[in-house]
């Protein structure tokens, strides 16, 4: 099992240190360095300085939407991030939900056959062909890279935690990344993606299980859980998640939490965080990182091939922290109060 790290999931980095953290990261043991998007700092750029200065650690999308660019553009994106990275991209589709398809202001419906027919045109451009693709949701006509590709197959991975789509994951795709579930979820996750591969005449066996822990480390219990729970916060209101951690149990919490927002607002919400509730999903406050190693090992038990541990900072210093954390990872120790060097 590998064991990766994500940039700015809740602590908006600035762009200009991701490169020595990624070299650090490298440097302390990591698997891969993994970036989400959403309305933060702009996924493409963070990937290619990741890419530009490291040699071993791999570079991954947790997730590209489908509905923020053209599968025309993703694929020239992809092939730039490979081609930078020497082999080393791993690329993260995911379907997005409602809210940032009014980002980006295109429709939002049947998402299991758009995503599927996005994964097949991604994968007919990244091909060198010219395409000629007409599909109910996305089409196509007369692109052809301007370049030869390297010839290198591009692992490709489907966000997903309903049912149907962690079949579609595994039926076609190299493998499934998983956000906010708990170890009982992960493995219903896991046996519906291998039901997928199977039916496909694809080894069940050979799927990547991509799952996300959140971490923070400090002081004390109290310090690193807050930094915890806003983002906690922003899960329940988000659209799909609430369903997900319902389905784990919560229904009650979430409602409650949901009402307090509607009627209060998101601070009014975080308020009725119960320790059930926090205790139930994948984030983990600790006060060492010796602590972090014990807690991530059900998810490994569930079935993760990877777990990427998008760190969450409890101090306005994220930068310093973060260096911290990943020393810290590397030397298999405590998180030392020392600010970690990394190279310029």
């Amino acid at each position: 099992m590998e064991i990766d790290i994500e940039f700015n999931s809740g602590a908006q980095l600035p762009m200009n240190a991701i490169p020595g953290l990624a070299r650090l990261a490298e440097a302390h043991g990591f698997g891969c360095a993994w970036g989400g998007e959403a309305n933060n700092k702009d996924l493409t750029v963070m990937l290619a300085a990741i890419a530009a200065v490291t040699t071993r650690l791999k570079v991954g999308s947790a997730v590209f939407h489908v509905l923020g660019r053209t599968a025309v553009t993703l694929a020239l994106q992809a092939m730039g991030l490979d081609e930078l990275s020497e082999g080393r991209f791993l690329l993260g589709i995911g379907v997005s939900n409602p809210t940032i398809a009014q980002w980006h202001g295109v429709p939002f419906d049947r998402p299991l056959a758009r995503v599927a027919e996005y994964v097949e045109l991604v994968r007919q451009a990244m091909s060198g062909e010219k395409l000629n693709f007409d599909g109910r949701f996305f089409s196509s006509h007369g692109f052809k890279m301007a370049f030869r590709p390297s010839g290198r197959t591009l692992p490709i991975y489907l966000a997903a935690f309903g049912p149907r789509m962690s079949r579609l994951a595994g039926k076609l795709t190299d493998g499934v990344l998983i956000n906010m579930a708990d170890p009982t979820e992960i493995r219903r996750i896991v046996a519906e993606a291998r039901r997928g591969a199977g039916e496909a005449g694809k080894d069940p066996e050979g799927l990547e299980i991509i799952c996300k822990v959140r971490c923070s480390v400090a002081q004390d219990y109290a310090s690193a859980g807050e930094a915890l729970r806003g983002l906690l916060t922003y899960y329940v209101l988000a659209d799909y998640y609430r369903d997900l951690l319902s389905r784990m149990g919560f229904g009650s919490e979430v409602e409650a939490m949901r009402s307090a927002w509607q009627r209060s607002g998101f601070h009014a919400a975080k308020g009725l965080i119960t320790d059930r509730l926090f205790d139930g999903v994948p984030l983990i406050a600790a006060t060492s990182v010796e602590e972090v190693r014990q807690k991530i090992k059900p998810y490994a038990d569930a079935g993760a091939t990877r777990i990427i541990l998008p760190y969450v900072p409890s101090s306005d210093n994220v930068v310093e922290e973060m260096e911290r954390f990943i020393s810290a990872w590397g030397d298999k120790g405590q998180v030392k109060s020392k600010k970690a060097k990394i190279e310029k």
